[in-house]
């Protein structure tokens, strides 16, 4: 689930393969309602499990933040996702908070 906070959205669940799609459709809608941000903190503290579609889902939602010409920031990602984007060589493209 992807919900918008105080900061900015907030994932929480698995992000899987299995929910990827409905993730990110729903963070792509969450996006453009908070036109009037420019910053935006994508915050992981409540992911439960990952696999390597999450790395996927956060790019797309990096990227469509960018057209519109807003920072995203990611908050609190969990170990899994860390190392993963370590193995694949995509930690420096993580905008961390």
């Amino acid at each position: 689930m992807i919900e918008q906070n105080a900061d900015g959205l907030r994932v929480s669940g698995p992000m899987l393969i299995a929910n990827a799609s409905a993730l990110l459709e729903a963070g792509r809608g969450l996006l453009r309602a908070a036109v009037a941000s420019t910053e935006v903190e994508l915050d992981l503290s409540a992911v439960e499990e990952t696999d390597s579609s999450a790395l996927s889902v956060i790019f797309c939602l990096l990227r469509s933040a960018h057209e519109r010409d807003v920072t995203m920031r990611v908050a609190h990602p969990p170990a899994s996702m860390v190392s993963q984007a370590a193995l694949y060589g995509v930690s420096d493209f993580l905008p961390l908070a």
